[in-house]
């Protein structure tokens, strides 16, 4: 079983025990939107379906991305400027994916109503002149 989960404006797929690096979280325990549940043949993927998946995970530490550098400069003003930026991730790890519970099949409708004194007669459609 495996989910697609969103978070930081981006997608990732998790099966449980795996850790992965996210834009930073906050601390504790989590549960993150699924966008898609694969369990087997069965695919959970519409909005109904997902409202009863769960998706638990835990942060594990912190990290950092790569050193990014930048230089702008321009020519005969003595203008120059350095910058760089060094990404924050938050180290979590997938502990558990939860299908939700099991729906029981509904029994079927029979074709004769259950109750003859419910039943509402139909009326014919009237018809005008016109």
């Amino acid at each position: 079983m495996y989910a697609v989960i969103r978070s930081g404006g981006k997608q990732y797929r998790v099966e449980e025990g795996q850790q992965l690096e996210v834009e930073r979280v906050g601390a504790g325990d989590l549960t993150l939107t699924p966008v898609l549940v694969v369990d087997g043949a069965k695919v959970l993927a519409t909005p109904a379906e997902l409202s009863a998946v769960s998706v638990k995970a835990k942060v594990v530490g912190d990290a950092k991305g790569p050193k990014i550098t930048g230089f702008k400069y321009k020519n005969k003003s003595n203008q120059r400027k350095r910058w760089g930026h060094r990404q924050h991730y938050s180290l979590i790890e997938i502990t558990g994916i939860s299908a939700g519970p099991k729906k029981a099949r509904a029994a079927k409708k029979s074709s004769a109503p259950a109750d003859a004194t419910t039943a509402k007669p139909v009326e014919p459609a009237e018809k005008g002149d016109g």
